[in-house]
């Protein structure tokens, strides 16, 4: 498989993994970027982006990134934060009156942050499209009772992070999620990471290839065959009741493209993915753009919570927005994937495996972005193996099985 870009001598064992994941790990088209002190120290590319068509992933493709776009609406938040706009310690409803309904009244801005605000899903059958209409969907979980007690144990909010966090920086801004994303960060840095892709980008998005799960060897994570087999539990009311977005290949259409869905639906590549972290690696700045004053930055790479998920049914641990060092390797084969990056480090993989994080202690950011799906949530061999040799290259050692460290 040809691979394009550029990579210097210290990090060749990236390209020679990067390589690895092609020839050996079942690779369709993917990019992965680094940069260390603010500068690109790798950028490659290759594959196929499209499949059917023998379309070639080019520099210039882009691919739906997935949870990965939580880490960019987590952004909004902390800069908001950051200009004493935005009190994350503050009830919702003081942004957010209509959210109080149903017991949600003392429910704060961080906990909604950090998955704690029992609100993964709704009980209220969603119509078909319902994640394209944010008015329905942000009055319809203001209205929903919450699924435990705010603040007493944390859940991944997999599909309704966006709606949440989001309305809180519309509420404030007067701007909606994505718009403000574009105005304060996607814009000013150059970016390609859309959340709302315009439609003349439509030529350049591979489109998602997913797990086939009848596939020998495919081993569904307990929150997947938690949700097939029990629809009224929590992960099943997550997956199943969305209005279609989870429908084979809706998430790729136009329309889904084209929403504003800041828990799943961004669109971006590697490049844009280590591009939203490269300034949270050199505290909070860079080439004259500052996200977040460097006093904000402990509350976006601080354990906020950790332990198991109850949306997941796996342990997790996040900071406020955004997903600390987890190591699963212990559990059974389909729950083993995790994220292993340094303690300092913080970020958001997306489902599937595409990631992108930043690593202040080693000043360095990271993004990976393919079409071609793994089986779980976490990031799988193929991220990991990248991450694992960007730390490698760096002098870096890690635990038994576990996270980096210097």
């Amino acid at each position: 498989m040809s691979i394009q870009g550029t990579c210097t001598p210290k990090f060749a064992e990236v390209r020679t993994e990067f390589e690895r994941n092609f020839a050996e790990r079942g690779e369709v088209g993917a990019s992965v970027h680094v940069t260390l002190d603010g500068e690109p120290v790798v950028d490659l590319w290759g594959g196929v982006a499209d499949p059917a068509t023998g379309r070639l992933w080019s520099e210039e493709t882009i691919v739906h990134v997935w949870s990965c776009t939580k880490a960019a609406t987590a952004l909004c938040a902390h800069i908001l934060a950051s200009r004493g706009e935005l009190d994350l310690n503050a009830p919702v409803v003081k942004y957010w009156p209509e959210y109080g309904a149903n017991g949600k009244d003392a429910t704060l801005v961080r906990h909604v942050l950090a998955h704690q605000a029992g609100l993964p899903a709704v009980t209220t059958p969603l119509p078909d499209g319902a994640f394209y209409d944010w008015d329905l969907i942000t009055s319809t979980l203001a209205a929903q009772p919450p699924l435990w007690e705010p603040g007493t144990r944390h859940g991944y909010h997999g599909l309704t992070f966006g709606f949440l966090v989001g309305e809180i920086v519309r509420r404030v801004t007067g701007l909606s999620l994505g718009r403000f994303f574009e105005k304060e960060v996607s814009g000013p840095l150059g970016l390609d990471f859309w959340m709302g892709l315009p439609e003349d980008l439509e030529p350049h998005v591979a489109h998602t290839i997913p797990v086939d799960p009848t596939q020998p060897g495919i081993l569904l994570p307990s929150l997947f065959v938690t949700a097939l087999t029990r629809p009224d539990s929590v992960p099943g009311l997550m997956l199943l009741n969305n209005g279609g977005y989870m429908a084979p290949g809706e998430s790729d259409s136009r329309q889904a493209h084209a929403a504003e869905m800041g828990a799943i639906g961004g669109i971006s590549n590697a490049r844009g993915l280590a591009g939203v972290y490269r300034p949270l690696a050199l505290g909070g700045a860079y080439n004259g753009v500052r996200l977040v004053e460097e006093s904000q930055l402990p509350q976006m790479s601080n354990v906020a919570v950790a332990g198991l998920d109850e949306v997941v049914l796996v342990p997790t641990r996040f900071a406020l927005g955004f997903q600390k060092a987890t190591d699963n390797t212990h559990l059974p084969p389909n729950d083993r994937e995790g994220l292993l990056i340094s303690e300092e480090a913080f970020g958001h993989n997306g489902m599937g495996g595409s990631l992108g994080f930043a690593d202040p202690g080693a000043r360095v950011s990271f993004g990976y972005a393919m079409n071609r799906q793994g089986p779980g949530l976490g990031v799988n061999e193929r991220g990991q193996s990248l991450v694992d040799a960007v730390y490698r290259a760096l002098g870096h050692r890690r635990t038994g099985g576990g996270t980096w460290f210097r």
